[in-house]
């Protein structure tokens, strides 16, 4: 009985993100082309509430409004550099997960060399820091260790 229960619980959780990703079928264009095209582009920029999901895995309302305004350019014949410039130039290159390389975006690429940078110095710096080792026992001390560690 267990087994069929937990069965059904990961059909249901299952199906879960396939139906988070369009809240409402009303959202979908009826052309299957232009509507692949519009996921697609969606894939391509950042919700910005949620900021680590595409507009289409979110179910924000400004997600929604996002897919609403792609789906609306789709349908009007825009390309999709188009529609990514036109939402660029209201949001900035942060609407996109994938901004481009160009100068003003170049602390946003550089930061993962730039902390393995920071990083790295850090490490040399703490281990350049380490008093010397002891020097070794002598004879003497080695005989009291040993006369310390018998009783």
């Amino acid at each position: 009985m267990s087994r069929a229960l937990l069965l059904a619980l990961l059909l249901v959780l299952g199906a879960v993100p396939a139906a988070h990703a369009i809240g409402d079928p009303n959202e979908a264009l009826p052309d299957p082309r232009q509507e692949a095209r519009a996921v697609e582009i969606g894939k391509q920029l950042r919700c910005l509430v949620c900021q680590n999901e595409s507009i289409e895995d979110s179910g924000a309302d400004l997600a929604r409004d996002l897919r609403h305004i792609v789906r609306q350019q789709v349908a009007a014949g825009r390309s999709d550099t188009e529609i990514i410039n036109w939402l660029v130039a209201r949001y900035g290159n942060f609407v996109r997960l994938r901004p481009p390389f160009e100068a003003s975006t170049l602390l946003l690429w550089g930061s993962p060399v730039l902390a393995l940078a920071v990083g790295g110095a850090a490490v040399v710096i703490a281990r350049g820091r380490r008093p010397p080792p002891p020097p070794p026992l002598d004879a003497a001390e080695q005989a009291r260790l040993k006369a310390l560690l018998d009783t």
